[in-house]
């Protein structure tokens, strides 16, 4: 190891170009600079690893679940000692040679210690990956600091065995975990078998609680995959009634169309930026006709919204500094110039604002006002419909209810 350092830097000094006057030795530099200047302390010389020590060292952080400073670690390995003194200067530079290829060998051993979670379904997969998604959101400490990374690769309509056999083989190779959601009773059965044969540790999602809700029905799981052959066509009335949800939401968005605020299940009243039509977009998929109504100091609210029944309204709110923070990045990524930057995201006016639609919100005490600061939109939007649904079927326990 220390040899083939040794000639790494031997070969980088043979091609350094020579100068005028010959290169002074630094052990000769070192005892000229004592002689001159006794008082002074020694300077120690900095030791460098060779590429393959750091990438050991960098491998070792990871392992042990530090987060790996790499700024810093680029500032240490490509720092250039200068040594002065009266007859000249010796620059110890033993890493220019490696510290080009550094980004790329820490995105190799990110993905070499990162360990993958195989998810297989024999339907679109969107059941396993977010049962996956959600199961990981609690190791974010970790996930974010690279700490444990993990590479999740979902495998889709798996319906044959053969097919299944071959993942679950491969996962054994990479020592991966296999998650899985089986409608077939005997594919799931299969799966479960071949991991414990394989040593491949394994979670059935579909199967435990089908069996739950089969016992408490008192009736026998059909075992065949959604859009199957000899299943029911995914296009029902529901399923139109959510394409007619999600055009009638993106035709109101932003105060358009005020007059058909009474064809709206949900209507979303805010200030700019308080995240109105993405929510509205995520509850128009679920099958809500959304309309959002934007407060704007200097322009008028429709009337409309204050005909409509008060129980389908619902008002947000945001933390001043959050949303002067949001509507700098907002204003940035549009192009706005310095003057309507300056009026958009001013704390002053952002104030004004947020207190002109308290005003609006306290005027009307039957809309319920909803804190969206720091909340995801999949957490508002439970919020919302917890509410709508304790309105609409008056129940005194919160609940989302929806009937098959």
């Amino acid at each position: 190891m220390f040899a083939r350092t040794s000639l790494g830097l031997s070969n980088l000094r043979a091609t350094t170009p020579s100068s005028a006057a010959p290169e002074p030795n630094p052990k000769q530099l070192q005892s000229n600079h004592s002689a001159s200047d006794p008082h002074s302390e020694p300077q120690l010389r900095k030791l460098k690893g060779s590429a393959q020590l750091n990438r050991w060292s960098r491998a070792r952080a990871v392992r042990s679940g530090r987060k790996l400073d790499r700024q810093n670690h680029r500032a240490a390995t490509a720092v250039v000692e200068e040594r002065q003194s009266g007859e000249g200067t010796w620059r110890n530079s033993p890493v220019a040679a490696v510290g080009g290829s550094e980004e790329k060998e820490e995105e190799d051993e990110a993905a070499v210690l990162a360990k993958s979670i195989y998810m297989v379904s024999d339907g679109t997969g969107w059941t396993v990956e977010h049962s996956v998604t959600a199961a990981l959101g609690q190791f974010d400490h970790c996930l974010v600091d690279r700490g444990c990374p993990v590479n999740t690769h979902l495998f889709s309509g798996i319906d044959d065995s053969e097919r299944l056999l071959k993942i679950i083989k491969q996962a054994a190779k990479e020592g991966s975990m296999l998650v899985y959601t089986l409608a077939d009773p005997s594919m799931a059965e299969a799966a479960k078998q071949a991991c414990r044969i394989w040593g491949v540790p394994s979670t059935d999602v579909l199967g435990p609680i089908t069996e739950a809700v089969a016992s408490h029905l008192g009736v026998l799981p059909s075992g065949v995959p959604r859009g199957a052959p000899g299943r029911s066509s995914h296009l029902t009335e529901e399923y139109f009634q959510r394409i007619e949800a999600i055009e009638f939401t993106i035709k109101q968005d932003d105060g358009a169309l005020p007059q058909n605020l009474h064809k709206a299940d949900i209507i979303l009243v805010g200030v700019s930026r308080t995240g109105k039509t993405p929510l509205s977009t995520y509850l128009a998929h679920k099958g809500y006709k959304v309309a959002n109504v934007p407060i704007v100091m200097g322009v008028g609210v429709p009337k409309t919204l204050f005909e409509v029944d008060p129980e389908k309204v619902f008002g947000l709110t945001i933390n001043p500094v959050v949303l002067q923070t949001i509507r700098r990045a907002r204003a940035k990524s549009l192009g706005f110039s310095e003057e309507v930057r300056s009026n958009y995201s001013e704390m002053d006016h952002v104030r004004e604002e947020l207190e002109f639609a308290r005003k609006i919100f306290a005027n009307n005490p039957s809309w319920p006002v909803i804190e969206v600061t720091g909340k995801a939109i999949e957490e508002t939007a439970a919020v919302v419909l917890r509410l709508y649904h304790d309105r609409k079927n008056k129940c005194s326990m919160p609940r989302i209810s929806k009937r098959y």
